[in-house]
């Protein structure tokens, strides 16, 4: 109950916010929770999250790991918990609605260097690394039940495979594909593609969903051969790091632990103890790295312990615990 008190009296109306709802399971009419959601949608923080979204239509993707991207500020908003129908996130939820391919996935500004056969230009078109991030904003805004959403599901589904998603793009990016053969999985695709259908209640078993789980866990369980796709396991996958973007421990392990089925598999136990290891003496977690365009938050800060981070790896404990509790009783 400590650490809960040390999130519970933190300055992060966010981590407040969660770990009430997420921790506490304390529902959304408590008495003490508005107030810290309230607080939360009033924080500058907040706030400056949703003007640097509003630039998304105007700022081209040109390398998927820029963290100042604003797609990555949808992210965490969504991982805060900001709903679509919050004041002042109206027109950004339409803004990503308005930009869909025909087949249903909703569509990134994107402008790929002749260099690797893309056209030189800003373009609207989707790629497997950015449009399951904008899948699973919708899907955390609340917008599950809308028929465009859904299509969107659908549709990811459609580009996997027995060996989980691969490096996949719209037509119109012509000769463009990432690094590695065509038939390798991809394992930033397979994060962020899990990410998004985690939050579809029936697809957490299905077997499209299990193939992707399994590339994750076995990438781990071979993490000593030749690096797929340029994604290595080593030093700098094992550092904590926050917003989720790119291929990395936390961000691996956020999101396997959302399929209870994985909670007992010894590679994903191996996962969560590579990260309960970095714990210091009161159980707190400090970043291990950073984004710079991330600096001035608790979790871009690698000298003091962050009160998001923390929260974090004790949401993903908890769920494996809770979910051992229910096989037991």
């Amino acid at each position: 109950m400590h650490d809960l008190y040390w999130l519970l009296s933190s300055s992060e109306p966010w981590t407040r916010y969660r770990t009430r709802i997420d921790l506490l399971e304390q529902p959304e009419t408590d008495p003490q929770v508005n107030p810290a959601r309230q607080e939360m949608l009033a924080h500058p923080g907040v706030q400056g999250l949703m003007s640097t979204a509003a630039n998304f239509t105007r700022q081209p993707i040109q390398r998927h790991n820029d963290a100042s991207h604003p797609i990555h500020s949808l992210s965490v908003l969504a991982d805060f918990g900001v709903r679509g129908d919050d004041l002042g996130m109206t027109a950004l939820v339409e803004m990503i609605l308005s930009h869909r391919a025909s087949q249903g996935a909703f569509q990134s500004l994107v402008n790929i260097s002749t260099n690797f056969g893309g056209s030189g230009t800003d373009q609207w078109a989707w790629m497997l690394c950015d449009t399951p991030v904008l899948l699973y904003c919708l899907l955390s805004f609340g917008l599950g039940k809308k028929r465009l959403v859904q299509q969107a599901v659908e549709h990811l589904v459609s580009l996997a495979g027995e060996n989980g998603w691969g490096c996949r793009v719209a037509a119109e990016l012509g000769r463009f594909r990432g690094p590695g053969r065509k038939a390798d999985p991809c394992p930033i695709a397979n994060v962020i593609a899990l990410k998004a259908l985690a939050l579809v209640p029936e697809l957490l078993d299905s077997p499209v969903v299990r193939h992707g789980t399994e590339m994750l866990l076995d990438h781990w369980e071979n993490r000593g051969a030749s690096k797929m796709y340029l994604f290595g396991i080593g030093t700098d996958f094992r550092k904590l790091k926050y917003p989720f973007i790119w291929y990395d421990i936390l961000h691996v392990a956020e999101v396997l632990s959302r399929f209870p089925y994985v909670h007992d598999d010894p590679r994903f136990q191996e996962i969560v103890s590579a990260i309960t290891a970095q714990a210091d003496e009161e159980d707190r977690y400090t970043a291990a790295s950073m984004y710079q365009t991330w600096k001035g938050w608790s979790f871009a800060d690698k000298k003091a312990p962050s009160p998001w981070l923390t929260f974090l790896v004790r949401r993903l404990l908890k769920r494996i615990a809770v979910e051992r509790t229910s096989l037991q009783s």
